[in-house]
């Protein structure tokens, strides 16, 4: 829980000592409930929005243009079923559902567990209400199960 209002950010993402791009993603998911417009750019990977349609299906406002994200924020993100394309992505998810009203399954859960480890525990052990199935067999293989 936070006590304060989320401020809005301007950042360009760059080499050291620039802000990093491996940052980018979960910015944009805490800039989605920020109080106020948000600009992010990003000039190392023109590709790396994948996580942005995701977070619109939970209800963020958020453009692309000439590779800036823009981001107006709203009150609070609501629950959806989205898909995690890779690691940055489904952290960025993941943390846009803790602040979620309702349930968010996500899709593509491997990228967290190879990416952050025992990254379920850890939310747990902070309070987050986090429930996991296996959806067939190459979700057990995905982790070595």
């Amino acid at each position: 829980r936070r006590t304060e209002h989320i401020l809005p950010i301007t950042v360009k993402t760059g080499p050291f000592p620039d802000f990093a791009t491996d940052l980018q993603a979960a910015t944009v998911a805490a800039a989605c409930t920020a109080k106020g417009k948000s600009v992010i750019e990003e000039t190392i990977f023109e590709g790396r929005w994948g996580h942005i349609p995701e977070l619109r299906r939970m209800g963020a406002k958020i453009s692309i243009d000439r590779g800036a994200a823009y981001i107006e924020g709203v009150s609070q993100l609501s629950g959806a079923p989205v898909e995690a394309g890779d690691i940055r992505g489904a952290a960025a998810l993941a943390l846009a559902a803790l602040g979620a009203k309702g349930t968010t399954k996500i899709y593509g859960v491997d990228h967290l567990r190879r990416g952050y480890e025992n990254f379920e525990d850890k939310l747990i052990k902070l309070g987050a209400s986090v429930k996991y199935k296996f959806e067939d067999m190459e979700d057990m293989l995905a982790v070595g199960c």
